[in-house]
């Protein structure tokens, strides 16, 4: 879009038309796809899944030993969930592996006795999903528009190697156009259509490992060979590596630990200590459940049941990570923010095996529960309007999208700085993929886009 990422080349010259465009958002949690023909709207491709067809595909990947030496299962989406589910104990699961594309000290990981690097795993995992949409993509275009975030998740991200990565594993899926759009300038796009009037627009763009923001200036070309389309000046931009799968684990940390034993003590040769919390670290991504059954806190936490001053907490922990709950767990996590989002209070239920937890939750806890996600996050927003050099006043429209933009405490950051006539929502989950999709049809793709390298 305009400015080129370090380590891309911008699109110099305007690209000619093509017959149609495919347009992938690669997410932490789910992965959207949409394909625009010359004209209409986008469609958004569609997944049959098992409960039924879906477009917003799980971001995860799924390897299991087949009966023949070298022979390994490969599963994606709500296949590779089903497969993990059934049988865990002989399963590698791959979930939110977007977070570590940037990661410089992730270099390779080894399943079932092959290596794979990040782009290994992510071709793998966009091959599974293109088989899984069947006709929906058996024939695929030559040009893609990826989206990516702002700023790359991790604590030092390097985006060229991201991006260098990104390029590897679409190459692969065949296409000779790979063109990469801002996550929130594939939503701005998408809403901007709509625009009978040139404006100033922020777009927030919240998935589930990272919150985007970009300030950008729509103008309609009044005359000459363009006249009629949309102009984009990007005017300022900023992320923040927290979402929605932050917030879940503050749930998980403030309603269900507590529960299995979190805070609580046990006996120890005559003294009274704390039940260590790294027992807990891992309920913040449920796959990590599984692997704690063959460590050696697993060992510890069996002994607990003994010395702890409450077992029947340590007792529900061991029955969790046995019986491998972790998925139920985080639906019914899932269930209770979904509420809180159109409830001032809402009922949690867990039910597993002999685990029964529920209780109410009021939206003003949670709210306390995740407020420094909040902080980070409205502080990105600052930084967006500091780097454009704009006052909430100078800013026309706001859009937001996203499965997080419907958390109330959330739209509340907006809402204070910004009349609430001007915050426009929708299409939380497919306004990114259709608009990087509809941005194939633009004259000049140098004003949306840039590219790795150059095209063949």
């Amino acid at each position: 879009m305009g400015r080129a990422p370090q380590g891309a080349s911008p699109v110099t010259s305007p690209l000619s038309r093509s017959s149609s465009c495919l347009g992938i958002d690669f997410g932490t949690t789910n992965t959207v796809v949409a394909l625009a023909d010359a004209s209409g709207p986008a469609r958004l491709i569609e997944f049959p899944a098992p409960e039924g067809e879906l477009f917003a595909f799980r971001s995860c990947l799924s390897f299991h030993a087949g009966d023949k030496p070298n022979e390994r299962a490969i599963a994606a989406g709500p296949w590779a969930i089903d497969a993990y589910v059934e049988d865990p104990a002989d399963t590698r699961f791959i979930q939110s592996f977007k977070s570590f594309a940037a990661s410089e000290s992730f270099s390779e990981t080894t399943i079932l006795n092959r290596r794979y690097r990040f782009e290994d795993l992510l071709s793998t995992f966009l091959l599974k999903l293109r088989a899984y949409a069947d006709a929906g993509m058996a024939e695929l275009p030559a040009r893609v528009i990826v989206g990516r975030p702002v700023t790359f998740a991790g604590g030092a991200p390097s985006e060229p190697l991201a991006l260098s990565r990104y390029e590897t594993a679409f190459e692969r899926m065949g296409f000779s156009e790979i063109l990469y759009a801002y996550e929130p300038v594939g939503a701005a796009f998408f809403f901007a259509r709509e625009l009978d009037h040139d404006a100033t627009v922020l777009v927030g763009d919240f998935g589930g490992g990272t919150s985007d923001f970009s300030i950008i200036r729509f103008e309609r070309l009044k005359s000459g060979a363009g006249a009629g389309e949309i102009r984009a000046i990007p005017l300022g931009r900023s992320g923040v590596g927290v979402a929605g799968d932050a917030f879940d684990y503050r749930i998980i940390d403030n309603l269900v630990s507590p529960a299995l034993g979190k805070g609580s003590s046990y006996q120890s040769f005559g003294k009274v200590l704390p039940i260590p919390n790294r027992y807990y670290s891992a309920f913040a991504r449920w796959d990590q459940l599984a692997l704690m059954r063959a460590s050696r806190d697993m060992r510890e936490i069996r002994a607990l049941v003994r010395e702890a001053m409450e077992p029947e907490k340590i007792e529900r922990l061991v029955e969790t990570l046995d019986e491998n709950y972790g998925y139920q767990l985080y639906r019914s996590v899932s269930r209770l923010k979904e509420d809180l989002s159109s409830q001032d209070a809402a009922m949690f239920h867990f039910e597993a095996g002999s685990i029964s937890l529920q209780g109410g939750v009021k939206r003003t806890t949670f709210e306390g529960w995740i407020a420094p996600e909040l902080a980070r996050i409205e502080a990105a927003v600052d930084e967006a309007l500091a780097t454009a050099n704009l006052t909430p006043e100078g800013v026309d429209r706001v859009f937001l999208t996203g499965g997080s933009s419907l958390v109330p405490a959330v739209r509340a950051i907006f809402h204070r700085r910004f009349d609430p006539s001007k915050i426009e929502t929708g299409a939380e989950l497919e306004s990114i993929a259709s608009g990087l999709a509809l941005m194939g049809r633009e004259r000049d793709l140098s004003r949306w886009t840039t590219r790795v390298g150059a095209i063949p």
